[in-house]
């Protein structure tokens, strides 16, 4: 008869599977947290980008944090292989992993507030801000992008 075969795994190889554990349970969301900055006049951020993002019945969408992941689909994965390559070869945990994807999509999507190709601002908007230059103002927003790391189900 013959005997079941049993798998061995190293430390390193428990070590990975306890931190894909860990992944399992662990959330990023990138974007704003409502209340946490506002503009001089008391507009909460978490508003303004989401009326800048979807678009208002007079204001047109510019959608900077669907760009800034759509056109770096490639980037984002490539990314991604390498914090799992980190992961496995033990020069990370989740915890650290998260923070690390984080920190990049954040600064796509800081990027894309700066760089992207949007609607230009009305000339009403011009007049008062002194530029055509949509989402760049007083910098409040893109400084504002930011992440947190939660457990799923929070």
């Amino acid at each position: 008869m013959a005997r079941p075969t049993v798998d061995r795994l190293t430390p390193e190889g428990k070590r990975f599977f306890a931190e894909i554990e860990k992944l399992k349970t662990l959330h990023v969301k990138i974007g704003f947290q409502q209340g946490e900055n506002s503009e001089e006049d008391g507009a909460d951020i978490c508003d303004i980008a989401l009326f800048n993002e979807l678009g208002t019945s007079i204001t047109p969408s510019r959608p900077f944090m669907r760009d800034a992941v759509d056109k770096h689909k490639d980037e984002i994965n490539r990314f991604l292989d390498q914090q799992f390559t980190l992961l496995a070869s033990g020069r990370t945990d989740a915890e650290n992993m998260m923070r690390s994807i984080g920190v990049y999509v954040k600064g796509l999507v800081q990027k894309e507030i700066v760089e992207g190709d949007f609607v230009p601002n009305a000339p009403s908007t011009i007049k008062r801000k002194g530029s055509d230059k949509p989402l760049i103002d007083t910098g409040t927003m893109r400084q504002s992008v930011n992440f947190v790391i939660t457990r799923k189900g929070e």
